[in-house]
């Protein structure tokens, strides 16, 4: 299951580097997750200090 990045975040790019195939982008204001070609590892949720990665439903 993908994991995507809500408006909650806050830009602070702590989720980008604990991504292993590197497809977390900062966009403008915000992080985004490439849903296509997310693993759904989950590195990157405890790494959100907002808690703002969640699954994809």
């Amino acid at each position: 299951m993908a994991y995507k990045i809500t408006n909650e975040c806050i830009c602070c790019g702590a989720c980008q580097p604990a991504c292993p195939v590197e497809v977390i982008a900062e966009k403008d204001d915000i992080f985004v997750i490439d849903a296509d070609l997310c693993t759904g590892c989950g590195l990157c949720v405890p790494e959100c200090p907002v808690g703002a990665i969640r699954e994809i439903e």
